[in-house]
């Protein structure tokens, strides 16, 4: 595909700043939000649709941090303490966090959806002074604040202390933030025995989101974002939230993941950016297959015939008539004015990637991890490739760790992305780095001749096979993303011969309750041979090592993280053996 000439970076516009507005090489976030109202103080900020539209501009919500951030001072926060913040995706939440930088404290995201002993074990170990809360679980920390919290503040009007009725007198900084400060501290999935909180700096954060950016991935101040992902999570945080405030772009947060509310707020706010995992864009692919498929062999015919154009078209020459083309399509489907989709959190299919290409709209494959601030890893649009999480962004240094035959190893990457450190863990954080200084990311893959990486798996899922094979699970688990039979699936070893300790492929599926009803399919028989049949024609694809040889059928759905991304427990392997 042809590439598009840029003249300078993404960044570049910082320099009229520096030395006005922040010293240094990056600014902190608040230095970065003041910088964004200069250039675009009345364009829309934040919005929600609860049901109709609430926005307010960003010097609007300039004010209200500076309010939240005066009150959060007259309550003795200042730097260096901790403020937890975990509640539903919302302009109060953003307002929250951003006024916790502003008070130049270290702002908590906390999951929303733990349970309430997980989320006060989180709160205890940050030592977080000061929590903004929810209005379903603001009563219950009134009540019994946890650990070291002397002030529980509410993220819902008409409950408690409500963010945007807060404010303080003015505070003068003597020993202000900079750039190589910890702003965030955010503890990562699977970790609720011993929590593992990520440490981030401004540093981090900032250079991340506009790195990211000189991959090169375009982001306008007319775009507008969609924040359907918990917004706790790095992905989200960063790839959404930050990118927004960064561009003066308008950020719209979902608040539910249930297809009709997605559909009415991408139509309603006229969403360009939509960042998602690969569960959300399978089914929104599946559902556009599945309408054209009802039209008729055909119309379904003549349709991926252009699609096959539309890409080809795209890929060899850099035009994009996709958009044009099934400009109707995409339309019943509340996508005709994206600009760009943005996947994460997990593998993607190949082929969901390319057929969004050829429908025309930009579709951007990432990478990183919460230790990497988290993006390390995107597709360029100019010239993706569909089989790799993407390239290197610019100033990140990447190598593969003791390669084997294939290229294949541990990932380990070095640059300013690169967390601080796992709070209070001293001795798991040294041991996640090598002796020159790169964090080695648990995953395995390899690199090719232009810098584009490609995983094969999690160093701690990996399957050893009787014949001594290595085996990814996440490969094979791609196989059967776009099966509207199959809601869940995890690829697994299981132990068949204890004595030998080898292991051959099982997969653990739990069928879509949805396709099946719709199907009328009430007997079980029935729907153990059409997982068999699915089975089969995938192992047809694979190499003879990584063929499926049990399949084991739930009833119920794996437990999955608020990424949408299954929980892979070691007692998964155990209960196997």
């Amino acid at each position: 595909m042809k590439s598009i000439k840029r003249d300078g970076t993404p960044w570049d516009f910082l320099n009229q700043y520096r030395g006005k507005n922040f010293s240094g090489e990056w600014p902190t976030i608040p230095e970065m939000f003041r910088i964004t109202v200069e250039r675009h103080g009345k364009r829309a900020c934040f919005t929600i649709y609860e049901p109709d539209r609430i926005s307010f501009d960003y010097n609007e919500a300039l004010r209200r941090i500076e309010a939240a951030a005066r009150a959060l001072r007259s309550y003795g926060i200042g730097k260096g303490d901790k403020v937890a913040v975990t509640g539903k995706n919302s302009p109060e939440w953003a307002v929250a966090y951003l006024a916790v930088l502003f008070a130049n404290a270290i702002v908590v995201p906390v999951d929303y959806q733990l349970g309430d002993g997980e989320m006060e074990l989180l709160i205890r170990t940050s030592k977080a002074k000061i929590l903004f809360v929810d209005e379903e679980k603001h009563d219950r920390f009134i009540k019994n604040p946890p650990g070291a919290v002397s002030k529980v503040l509410s993220l819902r009007t008409g409950v408690g202390a409500y963010i945007y009725q807060l404010d303080g007198p003015e505070f003068t900084e003597e020993s202000p933030v900079n750039e190589f400060d910890t702003a965030a501290i955010l503890f990562t999935s699977g970790t609720m025995d011993k929590p593992k909180g990520v440490m981030l700096s401004h540093q981090n954060i900032v250079s991340d989101c506009y790195l990211a950016q000189g991959t090169p991935f375009d982001v306008y101040h007319t775009d507008i974002f969609y924040a359907l992902l918990p917004i706790h999570h790095a992905y989200t945080m960063l790839a959404v939230f930050i990118e927004t405030i960064s561009t003066g772009a308008e950020v719209v947060f979902g608040k539910k993941m249930l297809v009709k509310n997605i559909l009415h707020d991408l139509k309603a706010a006229k969403i360009t950016m939509l960042l998602g995992v690969p569960m959300l864009f399978n089914k929104l692919l599946a559902g556009i297959l599945r309408g054209l498929r009802e039209k008729g062999i055909v119309v379904y015919g003549a349709v991926r015939f252009l699609m096959g154009v539309s890409g080809f078209m795209k890929k060899t020459f850099g035009v994009n008539p996709g958009k044009r083309i099934f400009h109707a399509v995409l339309d019943k489907a509340s996508l005709s004015t994206l600009r760009t989709c943005i996947s994460g959190g997990g593998p993607l299919a190949p082929s969901v990637f390319r057929k969004y290409n050829q429908l025309g709209i930009d579709f951007v494959q990432g990478y990183g991890l919460t230790e990497t601030s988290p993006i390390i890893n995107l597709n360029p649009i100019e010239h993706y490739k569909e089989t790799s999480v993407g390239k290197v962004i610019p100033r990140i240094e990447e190598k593969i760790l003791d390669p084997d035959e294939n290229g294949i190893g541990e990932l380990a990457v070095k640059g300013s992305v690169v967390m601080q450190g796992y709070y209070e863990m001293p001795e798991e954080t040294a041991a996640c780095f090598t002796p020159d200084g790169f964090f080695k990311t648990g995953d395995l893959g390899y690199l090719d001749g232009e810098n584009y990486l490609y995983l094969t798996g999690r160093a701690k899922n990996m399957i050893v096979t009787e014949g001594g094979k290595n085996v990814y699970p996440e490969e094979i688990e791609n196989e059967f993303q776009l099966f509207d039979e199959i809601d869940q699936i995890l690829i697994r070893g299981y132990v068949r011969d204890k004595k030998k300790h080898s292991e051959v492929i099982e997969a653990v599926v739990f069928p879509s309750p949805e396709f099946f009803k719709n199907k009328g399919v009430a007997v079980k028989d029935e729907i153990k041979a059409r997982i068999a049949a699915i089975v089969s024609e995938v192992n047809s694809r694979l190499l003879p090592y990584q063929k499926i040889e049990k399949t084991t059928i739930l009833d119920e759905p794996m437990e999955m993280t608020t990424t949408k991304k299954i929980k892979r427990k070691r007692s998964d392997t155990e209960s196997a053996n």
